[in-house]
């Protein structure tokens, strides 16, 4: 995790240094694409400073009533990456229609130089943060962010091309409409991967169901059910379920058997297995009458 977070600030480092230089030079040449790729630069920064503060807490161990600890402040900071690209984008969308209705001058040659610059360093705070562990949703969040953001500098980039060719400065708001809509995708992405986490939902790729007749599947095992899969952070999958096997079987034996099995088939390590014989008297809790 050091070495992450050693990744992520340097990438942070890039990206405010050229933010800075970005706004100086779309001001002076009255570029909205140029502009848009500050903001989305702030957006950038932001989700860096999120990633640092998330990783640092998701770290702490567990105390008091959080049991889990703090892993699920890596989603917070994913999900709040996404709504802001969302709401970025939107912002970005209407400025642009109006720029392509009442298009204003724009100096095609700054544009397309900062651009280039921007391409450059993007890739490599772009590269600084791909070397981090991105099976965490917080990492792979900034990654998403850092990556559309090379894609807008080259569409803005073009755009600069275009008006430094043909003078058809209509290229800013349109470049603008394509960054805005690369935001819309990579925040509806963000929203949805952190959403199923919050939600408890099974992790991609794995059915409930078809583990569950996996499990059942197993020699000695008779019924497995109340079974749930769930996400406690990006990268730390957890199971629980109560089996019963039959009368000669060895409970014990039985249950390291199936930890095993979802270890290795299914990568899930924290499991919760309550094994029972399946013609054994359950203990059972009435509420007085």
């Amino acid at each position: 995790m050091g070495g992450d977070r050693r990744y992520l600030t340097g990438a942070l480092v890039l990206v405010v240094g050229l933010m800075a230089g970005e706004v100086l030079v779309g001001l002076l040449a009255g570029s909205l694409a140029l502009l848009s790729d500050a903001a989305h630069l702030l957006t950038d920064a932001a989700a860096l400073v999120l990633a640092l503060i998330a990783a640092r807490l998701a770290a702490r161990p567990p105390s008091g009533g959080y049991t889990y600890g703090l892993q699920r402040a890596e989603i917070l900071s994913a999900q709040a990456n996404g709504l802001t690209l969302l709401l970025l984008a939107l912002w970005l969308g209407i400025e642009a229609v109006r720029r392509l209705v009442h298009p204003p001058p724009v100096v095609g040659l700054a544009v397309l130089v900062t651009a280039l610059v921007g391409i450059v360093v993007n890739l490599a705070a772009s590269w600084l943060v791909a070397r981090a562990d991105r099976t965490s949703l917080n990492v792979e969040g900034a990654f998403r962010h850092l990556l559309t953001d090379l894609y807008a500098f080259v569409a803005t980039a073009l755009a600069g091309l275009v008006i430094v060719l043909t003078g058809f400065s209509r290229a800013d708001g349109i470049a603008t409409l394509l960054v805005a809509a690369l935001m819309v995708r990579a925040g509806v992405d963000l929203v949805r991967a952190s959403g199923r986490v919050l939600l408890e939902a099974a992790l991609t790729g794995v059915n409930p169901a078809q583990v569950g007749a996996r499990l059942a599947g197993v020699n000695g095992v008779a019924e497995v059910h109340d079974l749930h899969v769930w996400l406690i952070s990006s990268a730390r999958p957890a199971l629980s379920a109560h089996v019963l096997v039959s009368r000669d079987r060895d409970c014990h034996h039985t249950r390291r058997e199936l930890e095993r099995l979802l270890r290795e088939e299914y990568s899930i390590s924290h499991t919760t297995l309550q094994v029972d014989h399946a013609d054994g008297d359950l203990l059972q809790i009435r509420a007085r009458p």
